[in-house]
Order: C-alpha cells, then sequence, then structure tokens
C-alpha cells in the first residue's frame, strides 16, 4: 500500500494551468525524483502537497486517509491544516532559517511549540525539553554540525544553513520529506555536502520527494523518476528508463539541453 498517492491534481493561478491532472504514488522508504524546466509546475506541487497552495481539484492521500479532496469541504479547515502538514517535511531552496535564532534553536524550535499542546507538559516540561534538546543535537550530529550547534545563520556557510533546514525538517518525523531543488542556492563548492546528506538519508530508506536540477544525482539516488513539462507529467520511470531510453520526446530533448551545458 502507498504512502502518498496523489491523484488528479489540478492548480490554476488566475487563467494559468500550473498543474494538470498530476497523479502519481510514493511507496515507504521509497525516493522520487522530480526533473523539468523551470516553470514546469515542479516546486507548486511540492507546495499544494505541503498545503502552503490549495489545488483547485485532486485529492491527496496518506497513509491511506484522505488529508484533502477539493471537492470535500470537510477535508479543507484551516484548523487542521497544521496537523496535516506534519506529514510532510519540506526543505526549502533558499533555507528559511529564523536569523534570530542558533542552530539549534532553528531545530528545536517547532519540537517546543507542539510540546506545548501536550497534557503532560506541565508535569514533564524539564524532561520533555531534554529530550528535544537531545534529539535536536543528534540530527545536527546526523548532518554534520555538532560544532555548530551555538552559531547563528550568518555565521556558517550556504550548504551549512541547508543542513541545518534538513535537520529541522526531520526533526518532526514526518512520513514524506520533500526537497526543493535544495542545492538550487549554493555554489557548486558547496553543493556536494547538501547531496552528501540526502545520499545518506535514502541509503536510509527514508521516504523522499527531491525536485532538482541535480540530474546525475536524480540518476543515482532516486528510485524513480517523473519529467514534467507545462504543468504535466510527461514521463516517469526508474532512472535507467527516463534517463537511459525516454520515451517521449519532450523529455529527450530536456535531457540533451542539459548535457550541452
Amino acid at each position: 500500500m502507498p504512502i502518498l498517492e496523489v491523484k488528479d491534481i489540478e492548480k490554476r493561478f488566475g487563467l494559468l494551468q500550473v498543474l494538470q491532472n498530476i497523479s502519481f504514488s510514493l511507496e515507504k522508504g521509497e525516493t522520487i525524483a522530480i526533473i523539468g524546466s523551470s516553470g514546469s509546475g515542479k516546486t507548486t506541487l511540492l507546495r499544494c502537497l505541503n498545503f502552503l497552495e490549495r489545488p483547485d481539484k485532486g485529492r491527496i492521500i496518506v497513509n491511506s486517509e484522505v488529508i484533502f479532496d477539493a471537492a470535500d469541504p470537510s477535508t479543507q479547515r484551516e484548523n487542521e491544516v497544521r496537523e496535516k502538514r506534519l506529514h510532510f517535511g519540506l526543505v526549502f531552496q533558499n533555507f528559511n532559517l529564523f536569523p534570530q535564532y542558533t542552530v539549534l534553536k532553528n531545530v528545536t524550535l517547532a519540537l517546543e511549540l507542539l510540546a506545548n499542546k501536550r497534557p503532560d507538559y506541565k508535569q514533564r516540561k524539564k524532561a520533555i525539553q531534554v529530550e528535544i534538546q537531545d534529539r535536536a543535537r543528534a540530527l545536527l550530529s546526523q548532518v554534520g554540525l555538532s560544532d555548530k550547534l551555538d552559531y547563528y545563520p550568518h555565521m556558517i556557510s550556504g550548504g551549512q544553513q541547508q543542513r541545518v533546514a534538513i535537520a529541522r525538517a526531520l526533526a518532526l518525523e514526518p512520513d514524506i520529506l520533500c526537497f526543493d531543488e535544495p542545492t538550487s542556492a549554493l555554489d557548486p563548492e558547496l553543493t556536494g555536502e547538501v547531496l552528501k546528506v540526502i545520499r545518506e538519508l535514502a541509503e536510509r530508506n527514508t521516504t523522499m520527494i527531491i525536485v532538482t536540477h541535480e540530474m546525475d544525482f536524480a540518476r543515482d539516488v532516486a528510485d524513480r523518476v517523473i519529467f514534467m513539462d507545462e504543468g504535466v507529467i510527461v514521463e516517469r520511470g526508474s532512472p535507467q528508463e527516463v534517463f537511459g531510453n525516454p520515451k517521449e520526446e519532450r523529455t529527450r530533448q530536456f535531457l540533451t539541453r542539459y548535457n550541452q551545458k
């Protein structure tokens, strides 16, 4: 049974159709890479999955539960959106760290906000805070930043900031971790350190959707690849199929342009 089913998602901004009949599924422990030119709808798709945008049509199903149905207002209550977002972790292109907080605080903040809602928080406040600190420290160690806990974002490199963002997304233990072109804001020499962390997550069978322009990385890490163009899924398959023997002319043209860079 897929952990995620996306069915017939459509999204418009005014007269512009950005997504059209987007459907795919994702298995637990699987990594899907979504590739395509700028403006093909990749980021909008991730924003719809994370409820930063509301689809005009379609359904989103997680663990066999319909968490969004454009035709069913009962799945669109604003007071439930935050809870539904917890199914997905999103790592943005531009890090989106809080500049006034340390590296450690950036990771613990969301955990602390959630902990405040626990019925046992007042009784177990100190123990819960220790648990939160321990979890954040472990995640920052996982991404190679144990020595940067007390640094502020402006004191570390872009690659390190993106690794903090990955730790922050992992802290809430999402069902699915989403990346929106995680290296696009980085200098080439910093790209490798972020891709190394994502590769390690894939090796641990973390369930992921990665929007990326790093074709070699997608070929090596993804279990399946989706190619989008003009708001539709043009082609999908294993990396060997999509990169090695694409069936669609639009896919071949896109890969040819990439290989000529």
